[in-house]
């Protein structure tokens, strides 16, 4: 079995050592107008809250390419086979168990540290991390702690902060309101719980939450190591929720009363949206293959009946795969026609270059052993991403000024 059950062991998220270069120089100027550039949603909304999904997923008809991935049908269009990824500065360092990051009006970042159950404002132009509090009910253990961070689509006007977190009893979101007038540490409402009772564990949460296009809020579960619930529509774990801000199921989801999205998942970490509003996922394999999946709604992706792309009736074959120790994957974003994906126990940043939902090429991989395990990835407009690492997590080896989070400027 690839998971362990505690943080030192070689669980889905890896254990290892790496190899790393300094940045020469921080380069924070201008950041705040790149993280501004992040505050714009990913997509347009096509309708209100209780609307359709986003786009719903086609798959071209082409030939099988190189490793029996399919090749871009003639009509389709996309970004060039190579890519290229420039470090251009580091918004932060020092940084403990950082997971999910939200970028706010302006272009200060909010930051959850796992562990420490607490979120962080970062300033843009300084770096200088401000605890603006934390959140209450957090149990970390293994892979579980303060995972996800969103802001409201709303946030505007309404200030809400989204979590998902682990608690001595489940995995659940909630929503917290920062008013930035109160002291530095006491900024953060009482949580107000919108969705509970996703199973937890020592591994396997899942923990990334996303508003979509349609302004729904979908989050990604793990199993927890018991393999039966991804397959089990009565069980929130291994799934990819849709649900409303308040935590209901949406009109459009495969069952009316249900928030279930797709099933039949491992241990979802990714989440995102491309330029046509279709759902991207990433999520862990075990032993062989790590999945980047193209969603659909009510769709079986396979787990533990399947592992990779198993061709077996029924189940939804992953886009791309990868081994085991190349990925890890945990958070993915799109950018410049492509989809990038952070790796873990892989310790670098893989691009994916699509036309439409084929892959034009081979994946790509990035900063191999650079900067050690990736965490999370975030579009911030255009060709410019930040990358945070996750050194700090227990699986890493952390070094001076670890963790960090990285500004990228990709194509």
């Amino acid at each position: 079995m690839r998971y362990g059950s505690s943080p030192g062991q070689a669980g889905s998220e890896g254990v290892g050592g790496r190899r790393r270069g300094v940045l020469a120089a921080f380069a924070l100027a201008g950041c705040g107008a790149l993280l501004a550039a992040g505050c714009a949603p990913q997509g347009t909304p096509d309708s209100g809250p209780g609307g359709s999904p986003p786009g719903t997923a086609t798959t071209g008809a082409g030939s099988p390419g190189p490793s029996g991935r399919p090749s871009a049908s003639p009509e389709a269009t996309g970004p060039p086979a190579k890519g290229a990824v420039t470090v251009t500065g580091e918004v932060a360092k020092g940084l403990e168990s950082p997971w999910g990051v939200a970028p706010l009006p302006g272009g200060d970042l909010l930051v959850a540290s796992r562990d420490k159950g607490t979120i962080s404002r970062v300033a843009a132009g300084s770096g200088a991390v401000t605890p603006i509090g934390e959140v209450p009910g957090v149990a970390p253990g293994g892979e579980g702690g303060l995972l996800g961070l969103a802001l409201s689509p709303t946030f505007a006007s309404d200030r809400l902060v989204y979590v998902y977190f682990t608690t001595e009893s489940d995995n659940r979101i909630a929503r917290l309101r920062y008013d930035e007038q109160r002291p530095a540490g006491q900024q953060l409402g009482a949580p107000d719980t919108v969705f509970r009772g996703i199973p937890k564990g020592l591994i396997h949460n899942g923990g990334r939450i996303a508003f979509g296009p349609d302004k729904m809020l979908y989050a990604g579960t793990g199993e927890t190591g018991d393999t039966g619930l991804a397959q089990d529509k009565d069980s929130l774990g291994g799934k990819i929720l849709r649900m409303t801000p308040d935590g209901d199921p949406v009109h459009g989801n495969p069952e009316a009363d249900s928030v279930v999205y797709s099933y039949g998942h491992r241990n979802v970490q990714g989440l995102a949206w491309d330029k046509d509003k279709r759902l991207w996922a990433a999520e862990f394999g075990q032993n062989t293959w790590d999945e980047l999946n193209l969603i659909e709604p009510g769709a079986n992706y396979g787990w533990p009946e399947a592992e990779g792309k198993a061709g077996k009736p029924g189940f939804k074959d992953p886009v791309a795969v990868w081994k085991t120790d190349e990925a890890s994957p945990s958070g993915i974003a799109w950018a410049e026609g492509s989809i990038w994906m952070a790796g873990l126990k892989g310790k670098r940043l893989w691009r994916i270059p699509l036309a439409g939902t084929e892959p034009v090429a081979e994946p790509e991989a990035f900063l191999a052993g650079e900067y050690g395990r990736l965490r999370t990835v975030v579009p911030l407009g255009g060709d410019r991403m930040l990358l945070v690492t996750s050194e700090t997590d227990g699986r890493g080896s952390p070094e001076a000024g670890d963790d960090r989070i990285l500004t990228l400027t990709v194509r």
